[in-house]
Formats: C-alpha cells, sequence, structure tokens
C-alpha cells in the first residue's frame, strides 16, 4: 500500500469552488487560498439562518495506543461512505498542531484512502490560522510585562501572573524559563514564566468556541492574566488588549474549506487539544455545517474521558448542539494492550488478552450511554487483525445491544465503511439520543469533579493538592466557579496515571491545581503529570520529513 503521502498526492482533487457549490455555498462567500482551500466568510451564516438543522454526529474512541488507532480515520472515511450513499454530509475536523506533526503522533488528516486534503497543506501552516492565535497570544504576554514594567496601575503580583508565551512545537526546554532578565531599561522585570504549545492557549479555545466578532472580543476581554495584591482578577480587557488580539484573528475566524479525498466538503477549523482542552473544532464551523448539510461528521479528541465529556459539557453547551449518535472507534491492538498483552505484541492474536481489554471498550460505551447518547460501535481494522478475534469482538458488543460494525475505511475509503454508514444513519434516524449532563452549572467545582471523576473515570474518589484548594478558594472569590470543567487529564488511561490501563478500579483522582479560562468559558482542572508543553521523543518525525529539488514533500504522515 503506498504511503499516506503518496495516496494524498496521487489525488485528483476537486477546484475548491466545486466543493462549495456542491454543498451550496455562494462563491459570494468563498475567500480563496490557492485552487483548493478557502475560507467562509461568517455572513453565511445569516443567510443559512431560517434552514433547518441536519443530525450531529460524534466520532470519539477506547482509550487508544500510544500510535493512535485511527479516529480521524473513522470520521473522514464515515463522510466518505455517505457520500456514497449519496447523503448530503459534511466533515468538521480541527487543525493539526505542528507539533505533533514534527514529533510522536504524526499529522491529523486521516490515513490511507480515508483523508482530508490537500494534506500537506493542512498538516503544516495551511492558511495560517494557528500562527494568529500564537501571535495574539503572545502579543497579551508582552502587554503584561509592559505594563508591570511602564507601572503596574492595575498592582499585578508577578507572582500570579498565569499568562505564559506559546510556540507552536513540542520543546521541553522551554516549560520553565525566566523573563526580564537585563534590567529595568533592556529587560523589564524578572519573573519565573515559561511555554506552552500553541494549541493549548486560551486564546485557541475562544476561538474555537466564539460565534462571532463581537463574542471572540468579548471572550478576549475576560481572559485572566494573574490577580493583583488584593486577590482580584485582572484581565486582558483592563489591559485594553482584546481589540488588537481580536484583529489579529480576524481571518481566523472564518473556517476553512477543503475536500475529503472522494470529494465531500469539510470543514477543518482550529485546533484544541483533548487532554489540556476541549478537543474539537469550532462552533462557527459546526453550526455552518449543520444549516448545509443533514448529515455532519464531528470529532472528539482522544476517548470518552476526555474529548466526548468535554463535547457534552463545553462545546454542545456553548454551540446549542444535540449529538445524535456517536461512533466509538476501537481496534484489536487497542484492545490486546489493555489486556495486558506485552509491549510490541499488541497487533498479534491474544484471545486471552481481548477478552479482559474488552472492560475498556465496555466503559467508553457506558460513558456514551450515561450521556444519553448511543454509541456505534466501529471495529478500525486493521491488515493483521484475526477474522476470528473481531467476531469475538462484534459478539461482545452485540450481547449488550450496542451496535457494531468494521470499519475498512483506511485501505478501501467510502467502500469500506458502507455498512458502518448505514448503521450510524439508522441509529441516527430512529431519533434515539436522549442528550443529558452528567453535572448542573450551578453546582460546586468539588461536586462537578467528583461526577466527573466518578461517573466517567472510575475513580473512587478525589483528593487536591494544596495549591489546589487555593485555587478553588480563589475562583470562588471571583465568582468563576459556575463555569463548566475541562479537565486536563492523561489521554492513555481512564485514570490520572498512563501506567494504569484497561479500567482501573480502587484509585483516587489526585487534583494539583485549577485555572478559570473565563474567556474560554471553562475551568482548567489539572491532574496527574500532564503538562501543557509536550517534548519530542528520541526520534521525531521531523527526522524523516524532506522535500526535494522540485518541491515534493516525502515523509510526512
Amino acid at each position: 500500500m503506498l504511503s499516506d503521502i503518496e495516496i494524498a498526492q496521487n489525488a485528483q482533487l476537486k477546484p475548491v469552488q466545486e466543493i462549495a457549490e456542491s454543498i451550496g455555498i455562494s462563491l459570494s462567500f468563498l475567500e480563496q487560498y490557492g485552487s483548493h482551500k478557502a475560507k467562509i466568510h461568517l455572513g453565511l451564516l445569516k443567510e443559512l439562518e431560517p434552514r433547518a438543522e441536519g443530525k450531529l454526529i460524534l466520532v470519539t474512541a477506547m482509550t487508544a495506543t500510544p500510535a493512535g488507532d485511527g479516529k480521524t480515520c473513522t470520521a473522514v472515511g464515515l463522510a466518505q461512505a455517505f457520500g456514497k450513499l449519496n447523503e448530503k454530509v459534511m466533515l468538521c475536523l480541527r487543525e493539526p498542531s505542528l507539533g505533533p506533526t514534527f514529533g510522536m503522533k504524526g499529522g491529523a488528516t486521516g490515513g490511507g484512502y480515508s483523508q482530508v486534503v490537500p494534506m500537506e497543506d493542512i498538516n503544516l501552516h495551511f492558511t495560517g490560522d494557528i500562527h494568529a492565535v500564537g501571535t495574539a497570544h503572545n502579543l497579551l504576554a508582552a502587554m503584561v510585562d509592559n505594563h508591570i514594567s511602564r507601572g503596574n496601575s492595575q498592582d499585578i503580583d508577578p507572582l500570579t501572573i498565569t499568562w505564559k508565551r506559546v510556540v507552536d512545537m513540542n520543546d521541553r526546554s522551554l516549560r520553565q524559563i525566566v523573563v526580564g532578565l537585563g534590567g529595568r531599561t533592556k529587560g523589564g522585570v524578572p519573573r519565573e514564566s515559561g511555554f506552552e504549545i500553541t494549541v493549548a492557549s486560551e486564546v485557541m479555545a475562544i476561538l474555537a468556541l466564539a460565534s462571532g466578532i463581537e463574542d471572540l472580543k468579548k471572550r478576549l476581554s475576560s481572559i485572566v492574566v494573574g490577580y493583583n495584591r488584593r486577590g482580584q482578577a485582572v484581565t486582558a480587557g483592563s489591559l485594553k488588549a482584546q481589540g488588537a488580539m481580536a484583529l489579529l484573528l480576524k481571518d481566523a475566524l472564518k473556517p476553512n474549506l477543503v475536500q475529503t479525498l472522494e470529494g465531500q466538503p469539510a470543514f477543518v477549523h482550529c485546533g484544541p487539544f483533548g487532554n489540556i482542552a476541549h478537543g474539537t473544532n469550532s462552533i462557527l464551523a459546526t453550526r455552518m455545517a449543520l444549516k448545509l448539510a443533514d448529515y455532519v461528521v464531528t470529532e472528539a479528541g482522544f476517548a470518552t474521558d476526555l474529548g466526548a465529556e468535554k463535547f457534552c459539557h463545553i462545546v454542545c453547551k456553548a454551540g446549542g448542539f444535540t449529538p445524535a449518535a456517536a461512533v466509538l472507534v476501537v481496534t484489536l491492538r487497542a484492545i490486546h494492550m489493555h489486556g495486558g498483552a506485552a509491549k510490541g505484541q499488541y497487533e498479534k492474536k491474544n484471545l486471552e488478552a481481548l477478552e479482559k481489554g474488552m472492560s475498556n471498550v465496555d466503559k467508553h460505551a457506558e460513558n456514551l450511554f450515561k450521556f444519553g447518547i448511543t454509541p456505534i460501535v466501529a471495529i478500525n481494522r486493521f491488515s493483521s487483525d484475526d477474522p476470528e478475534e473481531i467476531e469475538v469482538v462484534k459478539s461482545y458488543c452485540q450481547a449488550r445491544k450496542i451496535p457494531v460494525e468494521v470499519s475498512n475505511v483506511v485501505l478501501e475509503g467510502g467502500a469500506g465503511g458502507l455498512e458502518l454508514a448505514r448503521k450510524v444513519k439508522e441509529v441516527v434516524d430512529n431519533n434515539l439520543a436522549r442528550f443529558r449532563p452528567i453535572y448542573a452549572p450551578d453546582e460546586s467545582i468539588q461536586e462537578k469533579i467528583r461526577k466527573v471523576a466518578r461517573e466517567i473515570y472510575g475513580a473512587d474518589d478525589v483528593e487536591y493538592q494544596p495549591k489546589a484548594e487555593r485555587d478553588i478558594a480563589s475562583i470562588e472569590a471571583n465568582g468563576f466557579d459556575k463555569l463548566p470543567l475541562c479537565i486536563a487529564k492523561t489521554q492513555y488511561s481512564l485514570s490520572d496515571d498512563p501506567n494504569k490501563l484497561n479500567r482501573p478500579t480502587g484509585w483516587k483522582l489526585m487534583v494539583r491545581e485549577l485555572r478559570p479560562s473565563v474567556g474560554a468559558g471553562f475551568i482548567v482542572v489539572y491532574t496527574g503529570e500532564v503538562m501543557t508543553m509536550p517534548g519530542l521523543p528520541e526520534h521525531p518525525a521531523a527526522e524523516s520529513i524532506d522535500i526535494d529539488e522540485a518541491g515534493k514533500i516525502i515523509g510526512l504522515s
């Protein structure tokens, strides 16, 4: 089989104008970035307002292996399969970050014959959205330090500044730094700080959740950058930064239109991570898609305990969305891993590990049922998969009345997802969803955390480090405690310990600190050892990526 990039480079792409017209977008709303990608003017939403909305299908997953297990591939392939069924469909995905692209995970445009294209553009600089987010974020950081060095009329306590700087690259050496060296005339006021990866920025979350330019400015002005010496929050609005930040983001706010390998329209817009942010594409893109198509396929980062939980509590609340069904992506290799198979043996037949590892699948299906969403298990098939084991997984799901289908979209594109698409369509058209959140906004912070920890993660209880207790008191004193939670947790386990596989029991969630992201509209709860600046692996993907004299890119995946 050809590599992902070879498949993408051999594809015959349609002009983006043709893609727009196929879904009913007038060319007057199209702002082209070359021949195969375009931004969509927000005025389209007003024109679409009278239309009825389509059905929203969420793609999530079981707890995956470090290599990933094909959630994006499944989402793309499902949209392609709906296209083969002659259904009016749109795909909504996040934009890839350069950090993972050059690190361990690789790009985020799907794989095999289930991709969004132009693959190289989307995985690299695309339309510049992530760069705009980084520039807006760092402008605010510069204004904070400038304010302190110019008299500090807001009386900001430098020890309380939470607004770091960002860069869209995995660079562990920037996690902790000192800024302001060189004295007041050259450097300003020295203090400890650090960098986060750009997609972890609250600005990225704001961009993804904003409903328009005015809402964008309102959210930006609410960003908490630190606290004054009386413990009161100091915001970007008090530094008069929101206008300039919004200006830098004015084009990034517009959704990006591209296509799948089989010509289905796709919005690829915004890129918040699923373990340290809310992990889904923009509200604006999803709203447009729901007005344009009968079926909209979207993806939430990582598994049900991360992206799907946040999708239900943060995204659905902000966007007014009700998912009609959820596709739960599973793989034999992930089930083997969670069932205790030895490292490096995940792809080999192991019925004992398979039986044990199904507990992880069961928990993620249970999580979706708790939200009132019917899961459809999609077995993302690999060439090494054993047919007997696939039948075991199918029988397990069928015995629990969970719809299940095998997906061959990586090898076959939309044709390999036809049965999955038919199963999803059946669930969606029968309107089986009875969507409900796990917690209510007016509950205390501790009660919200306890409910997610117990109901979604399977923890016995929650423990708080002293800083977390102080943070909760500060958040309550500033009136931010009614916001939903965005729990930052490892993606490798249902628990806060990446080494606890399958369905851990007898453990307590450890909360180390909390930070209000008031502009985004949630409270970030940090657990375990999760970090907002990843590092590169021993052999990063960057070592294999190159470009030849003809301009052809190689090694990108």
